[in-house]
């Protein structure tokens, strides 16, 4: 099976060292971003120097035109899917929930909840036996991320995390 994989929020950090790390392991990387084009050229020159072959495509995959066009594009230039990797996501400043906007809520949904469920539901009309999908969390997920999260205002009326 020639392995294709798209990494989502893939033009630095650990979207990044994914890419790179499954370039080097004989994967036809996409690497997604939505706003660092530069960034992602630069993951995709140096998968591509390293032996391996990359294409850099963007989309904002908390939207749905978007995730399909990006699967649409991966599977012209690289072949069908065949993995996975939901790693973007957003966190903001710390803020009391008073002082939340709709808009920042949503942004947060639809960017660290949304886009996986997006990018699942494309990716499994593409893969085959043998794929897999990965999604990537913070350690924050599993711990809770006790008192670090927590605005100060719940902190202050006694409330902690488990």
């Amino acid at each position: 099976m020639n392995k294709v994989v798209i990494v989502t929020g893939a033009s630095r950090g650990i979207g990044a060292a994914t890419a790179k790390l499954l370039g080097s392991q004989g994967y036809s990387v996409c690497v997604n971003y939505q706003t660092q084009a530069d960034a992602a050229k630069l993951i995709v020159a140096e998968i591509e120097v390293a032996g391996g072959h990359a294409i850099a495509i963007q989309a904002d995959v908390s939207k749905e035109p978007d995730v399909i066009r990006l699967f649409e594009e991966t599977r012209v230039h690289l072949g069908g899917v065949t993995h996975l990797v939901n790693n973007v996501g957003v966190l903001f400043t710390q803020s009391k929930l008073v002082d939340l906007s709709l808009d920042r809520f949503n942004t947060v949904m639809n960017t660290n909840v949304s886009s996986c469920f997006l990018c699942c539901r494309e990716a499994i009309k593409q893969m085959q036996a043998g794929s897999a999908i990965v999604n990537v969390s913070s350690a924050a997920s599993r711990s809770g991320a006790p008192n670090e999260y927590i605005p100060v205002q719940l902190q202050s009326a006694g409330f902690r995390a488990a």
